[in-house]
């Protein structure tokens, strides 16, 4: 079970770093940081697949970005697909 509680921690990590991303993009100067960088490039190649086919939706002088809500609930899914499936793997080679 470590291979699998290893993998849950990763995708909870990584959840919070999505979260973090969310964040900053409310406070575009924190994404000049270091640690906006950083948080940056760990999700950029993840929301871009996004935003790649979900336009923002105009609002008036502003837009609005839907895709992050969407990236959030196919995160999820694929969280719980990857640990039901490891875990499935894993039970029977019996690890």
């Amino acid at each position: 079970m470590f291979i699998l509680n290893t993998v849950a921690l990763l995708f909870e990590i990584y959840w919070y770093i999505l979260i973090a991303r969310i964040i900053m993009s409310w406070v575009p100067s924190l994404q000049h940081t270091g640690f906006g960088e950083v948080i940056y490039k760990l999700t950029e190649p993840y929301l871009s697949m996004f935003r790649g086919f979900i336009p923002p939706l105009s609002l008036g002088g502003g837009y609005l970005d839907l895709s992050p809500i969407i990236a959030f609930i196919a995160f999820y899914f694929i969280r719980i697909g990857t640990l039901s499936i490891l875990g499935w793997i894993l039970l029977n080679i019996g690890l």
